[in-house]
C-alpha cells in the first residue's frame, strides 16, 4: 500500500499547465462552486435568516434550501445599493452581490450601514475585488476563465474542510474543448449539462485538476484587459446606457452591463454571433412591476469584455449598437 501512494515516476505526460506567478486569492478555501461553498458557509454559521436581494440566480437560493436556512428577499435601489428601507436583525445574515463587478462602490456603503460581521458579498462577478472587513465574500473563477467548475470563499469562520473532493471535473470539460477545437454553438448543450451537474450544492473540496487549470491563468493580464475593454466600451455606449457605472471604480469587472432597449439590441447582436447571456429570467416571477429588478432582467445586456477579446472586438460591438 504504501508503495501505492508514492509519486509515480515515468509513463505517459499528463496535460502540461504553467503555475501563475501570482495566486489569486491564495488564503481562500476552495470548493467545487460558488453555491457549494456559500452551502459551507451557512452550515457552519447557521444563521437565524439570511436577507437575498430579489436580483439573483435560483442557484443561489438552493443552498439555503439545502441547509434549512430560511430567506427573505430585498428590494435594490435604482444605484444597484441595497434598498434604504430595509433593517436586519441581529441574527440575520445580508447576502449582497457585486453586480456586473462594478458595485466596489455599494459593497464600501454596506460595511458602514450594516455590522459588517452580518453581510456575506457575493462576487461570483467580481473575481478581483480587493478584500473588505466582513463575514465572508464568495467567488466564481469560472465565470473569468475557461474552466470546468470551481468556487473560492474567504471567511472569517473557521469552516471544516470538506471530507470529499469533486470527481465530475474531467466531465465538464468538454465544451470547454469544444469551443477550443470548434465553435461555441457546438458545445453549448455541453456547457448546459456542466452546469446542471453542479446543483448539488453539498460542499466538495474543489477538484485537482481545477486546482492547475486556475493556477496556470495570468491573472493580471485578465484583469488588465478587462478594464480596457470595459473602458473602450463605456466610451462609446454611455449615451445609450441607463444605468449609472462609475468607470474610474471598476477593476477587472464580469461584462459591460448596457441597460437600453435589450430585446432590440440582444437579436442584433445574436445574429452577428455576439452571444449576451441572460441574469435571470426567474427575477421576474419574484418582483414588483416596473422594478429595477425586472428592468435588469427584461432590458440589461452584459457584454463581454474578457480578455480574449481586443479593441477592434469591442469596436465591433459597439457598431452593431450604435450603426
Amino acid at each position: 500500500m504504501a508503495e501505492s501512494r508514492q509519486k509515480a515516476i515515468g509513463g505517459y505526460f499528463e496535460l502540461t499547465l504553467t503555475a501563475s506567478r501570482l495566486p489569486l486569492h491564495a488564503d481562500a478555501r476552495l470548493f467545487q462552486s460558488a453555491r457549494a461553498a456559500f452551502h459551507a458557509l451557512l452550515a457552519d454559521g447557521k444563521p437565524r435568516r439570511v436577507w437575498m436581494p430579489r436580483y439573483i440566480c435560483d442557484a443561489m437560493i438552493s443552498p439555503l434550501t439545502q441547509a434549512g436556512i430560511t430567506h427573505e428577499f430585498y428590494e435594490l435601489d435604482d444605484n444597484l445599493g441595497v434598498a434604504s428601507s430595509l433593517t436586519i436583525g441581529k441574527a440575520d445574515w445580508l447576502l449582497y452581490v457585486n453586480y456586473f463587478g462594478i458595485c466596489t462602490v455599494q459593497e464600501a456603503a454596506l460595511s458602514t450601514r450594516f455590522d459588517p460581521s452580518q453581510i456575506v458579498f457575493d462576487r461570483s462577478q467580481a473575481l478581483f475585488a480587493k478584500p473588505i472587513n466582513c463575514l465572508a465574500e464568495i467567488y466564481s473563477p469560472r465565470k473569468f476563465f475557461g474552466l470546468p467548475d470551481g468556487g473560492m470563499l474567504k471567511s472569517s469562520l473557521s469552516l471544516p474542510s470538506p471530507a470529499e473532493m469533486d470527481a465530475g471535473s474531467i466531465a465538464r470539460c468538454t465544451h470547454l474543448l469544444k469551443r477550443l477545437d470548434s465553435t461555441p454553438e457546438d458545445g453549448y448543450a455541453d456547457f448546459q449539462h456542466a452546469e446542471q451537474t453542479l446543483a448539488d450544492t453539498s460542499p466538495k473540496q474543489m477538484s485537482n485538476l481545477t486546482k492547475s487549470l486556475l493556477r496556470s491563468q495570468d491573472h493580471d493580464d485578465a484583469r488588465r484587459r478587462r478594464n480596457e475593454n470595459f473602458r473602450s466600451l463605456h466610451e462609446r455606449l454611455k449615451p445609450l446606457n441607463e444605468l449609472p457605472i462609475d468607470v474610474n471604480a471598476i477593476d477587472g469587472p464580469l461584462c459591460y452591463p448596457l441597460l437600453a432597449d435589450g430585446a432590440v439590441l440582444r437579436a442584433r447582436l445574436q445574429a452577428a454571433r455576439v452571444f449576451v447571456p441572460t441574469y435571470w429570467p426567474e427575477v421576474t416571477a419574484r418582483s414588483a412591476s416596473g422594478s429595477i429588478e425586472v428592468a435588469l432582467t427584461s432590458r440589461c445586456l452584459p457584454l463581454p469584455c474578457d480578455q480574449r477579446y481586443d479593441q477592434h472586438d469591442m469596436a465591433r460591438i459597439a457598431d452593431l449598437l450604435c450603426p
